[in-house]
């Protein structure tokens, strides 16, 4: 198991995954940081929590709309489409993303 160190919105996260796909793991983590201030820019979101559920709900819906997708030709099928272990990936930060906003609403919650 290899681990891997991504910034998202400007915050370090150490993340773990199999050898040799830190790279993707890179990739993936460079997708949802661009998106998370795409939407930030955008000025969506009220406060961090809500940006971070923001961007869940964005790529869940990329995800949504990939798997309802046209029937893609077997030439083509791998250049425009998800694998699964690219899902898996996005889910596996969607639900880090989804800790983060827990972690931070108990934290407000106290105050």
């Amino acid at each position: 198991m290899a681990e891997v160190s991504v910034v998202i919105h400007g915050k370090p996260y150490g993340i773990s995954c199999d050898d040799g796909q830190e790279r993707r793991v890179q990739e993936l983590a460079k997708y949802v940081d661009a998106r998370l201030r795409e939407i930030a820019s955008a000025g969506a979101a009220s406060n961090e929590s809500h940006l971070l559920v923001l961007t869940a709900l964005v790529l869940t819906d990329e995800i949504f709309d990939a798997r309802q997708a046209k029937p893609v030709p077997a030439t083509e099928r791998y250049q425009d489409r998800l694998t699964e272990d690219d899902e898996e990936m996005i889910v596996e930060a969607i639900n880090h993303l989804a800790a983060r906003i827990d972690s931070v609403a108990e934290r407000l919650q106290k105050i």
